[in-house]
């Protein structure tokens, strides 16, 4: 591993650390707004990451199929293999908001910005109630113009591999009645789950049309979104090699 490399990513931590406490308190602050400002002001913590990341790490980013994001809030599906698109989708997407587990909100600074970004915060114990929870918010949260984005392999996975698709993100749309948006990407090319270290390189983004959920089984949507995302894994792992 070159210096630089360990330079650069040594120069980001020190950044997310001197910027993530004093924007948490900007976020606070912002509790008296409407959810859709709130994440608007917020989200540009997201936008400072992104450009310290291309200048000072040189991790860049290219969008392939931009144009199948619908105009009205959908559920993005998407692979999961880094951090990285934590940040990223802020850009990419319309406003949105994630399916945590709650442990998330209880982390100082980074915690309270993100409760101020109206998650749909679970408790991955407490069984089908939770799984209600999920519904009843993820109906809430598109009607008032969020895009609702879910990992369904639930964890960040290596490059190369998959996790086990899971359906909760299909039943979201389903239950709400809008699109699924397949997304995959190759992230942990250059930020690694629980790396420190940032490599250099392009990551590629590439957006699936948008499923019609109208009558469709939340198993088998979800098998239908596995499938999209895993072949275009292959092409966009091919296509990097």
């Amino acid at each position: 591993m070159s210096a630089g490399v360990v330079l650069r990513s040594c120069l980001f931590f020190l950044l997310q650390l001197l910027l993530t406490p004093p924007y948490a308190v900007i976020a606070v602050l912002t509790f008296p707004f409407n959810a859709l400002t709130r994440y608007r002001i917020i989200s540009v913590w997201a936008r400072l990451m992104m450009l310290a990341l291309d200048h000072l790490c040189g991790i860049k980013f290219r969008v392939i199929g931009a144009e199948n994001i619908p105009s009205e809030p959908c559920v993005i599906l998407s692979k999961h293999q880094s951090a990285w698109e934590t940040f990223a989708f802020q850009l990419i997407f319309p406003p949105q908001v994630y399916v945590i587990k709650r442990e998330l909100l209880w982390i100082p600074f980074f915690g309270w910005g993100l409760a101020m970004c109206s998650p749909i915060a679970i408790n991955r114990g407490a069984g089908p109630r939770a799984a209600r929870q999920m519904l009843s918010q993820g109906k809430d949260r598109l009607a008032r113009g969020f895009c609702v984005i879910v990992y369904p392999e639930g964890t960040r996975v290596a490059p190369g591999t998959r996790g086990k698709y899971q359906s909760s993100g299909s039943a979201i749309a389903i239950h709400a009645g809008v699109p699924v948006l397949p997304v995959a990407h190759n992230a942990g090319r250059c930020w690694r789950r629980n790396a420190f270290l940032k490599l250099p390189g392009t990551i590629t983004v590439s957006i699936g049309p948008p499923l019609n959920t109208t009558g469709r089984k939340a198993d088998a949507l979800t098998r239908e979104v596995e499938t999209w995302i895993e072949n275009e894994m292959q092409q966009i792992d091919h296509a990097g090699a």
